[in-house]
């Protein structure tokens, strides 16, 4: 199995003072919500402390570059000089090239996946119910990151999809993966020579070395799990827009986070239609324009659209820290916003 190519850094001081707060962060949410915003901020303002930062993106359309207004590589680099802040972006197609032990997005593990036959351990890796070979490899690639000890802190501004938390639930079915495999092999071993059909011949079949990927994977997101199950380790974030229908989205990604036990620290509520100075104070406000709902009707109606939201998420995540980000009438890009968005997460 081929090891992963990390492009080297600049070397991190040892004996570097431990960050304040969590060593992961996690923005996830339904696309289009602002996951890749939270995370440039809140990369941006750890770094300005003085914490050496990665922050970390899946998305194709790379709007990481567009937020931090600078290119982002596809291999952890500096991607600012006054400030220990790295970046990379995950080319999915190209994580999947250069994978070495998954196969393609119907097969992630080969043909361990149709070894494996029906059953919720075949399901899981090889029917319907198999996650991308994009999403599994470019998980991979962030193990690496994870453990990256070049970098304090780690931001990540992609969310598990539904595949992926299942694939979290790989190691507790790796026993029985494993045993079905060795039955496999002790029930056609003297058949392998001359073998055609459906398998190939038996140098297309190395159940070997499919045992051995499927332990190797397991550890992996052994490892991811356990990192993600340890609120003193991770927090992750919820970010939502204050529409009824992604508050039941979120609802519904805080159920499936919690039924793989991993906590859900605090829920970001962004493009709130209201008063800038009710969220954001000092200089980074100035010159900022909100809605002004005393004479816009249309901001008025926004507004309590937005309201039975409000309402809706705060009765739902009651349990959680729940930050609000403002509606600003400029894009967030660039350090300034970024600041300003970073102040409203505090």
């Amino acid at each position: 199995m081929s090891e992963i190519d990390v492009e080297a850094v600049e070397r991190i001081e040892e004996g570097a003072s431990p960050p304040d707060g969590p060593e992961y962060v996690l923005y996830g949410g339904k696309g289009g919500v602002g996951k890749t915003t939270m995370a440039a901020a809140t990369a941006l303002a750890s770094a300005r402390g003085g914490t050496s930062t990665l922050v970390v993106s899946t998305d194709p359309a790379h709007s990481l570059s567009d937020a931090f207004e600078a290119s982002v590589p596809p291999e952890p680099g500096r991607i600012r000089e006054d400030v220990p802040l790295y970046g990379v972006e995950i080319d999915p197609e190209r994580a999947v090239e250069e994978s070495g032990m998954f196969g393609t997005g119907e097969n992630p593990l080969g043909g361990v996946g149709e070894m494996l036959g029906g059953g919720e351990a075949g399901d899981l890796l090889g029917g319907r119910s198999t996650p991308g070979a994009d999403e599994v490899a470019a998980m991979r690639l962030l193990l690496a990151y994870l453990d990256d000890e070049r970098f304090e802190r780690v931001v990540v501004d992609t969310a598990p999809t539904g595949h992926t938390l299942r694939l979290l639930e790989l190691p507790d079915l790796l026993d029985s993966m494993v045993g079905k495999l060795l039955t496999f092999r002790q029930r056609i071993q003297g058949l392998f020579e001359g073998m055609t059909g459906m398998f190939g011949s038996h140098e297309d079949v190395d159940v070997e070395e499919g045992v051995d990927d499927l332990q190797a994977l397991g550890d992996r997101i052994e490892r991811l799990r356990d990192l993600l199950q340890d609120p003193t380790k991770t927090d992750f974030r919820i970010v939502l827009v204050p529409e009824a229908m992604s508050v039941v989205e979120s609802q519904r990604l805080r159920e499936d986070l919690q039924a793989v036990d991993i906590p859900v620290g605090t829920v970001v509520v962004n493009r709130v239609m209201e008063d800038l100075g009710d969220v954001v104070e000092g200089a980074d406000a100035a010159g900022l324009v909100g809605p002004t709902l005393d004479d816009c009707a249309f901001c008025q109606r926004r507004w309590d659209v937005q309201q039975d939201a409000l309402r809706r998420a705060q009765e739902l995540f009651r349990d959680h820290e729940v930050r609000r980000v403002p509606l600003f009438a400029d894009e967030v890009r660039g350090e300034r916003m970024l600041r300003v968005v970073a102040a409203c997460l505090e």
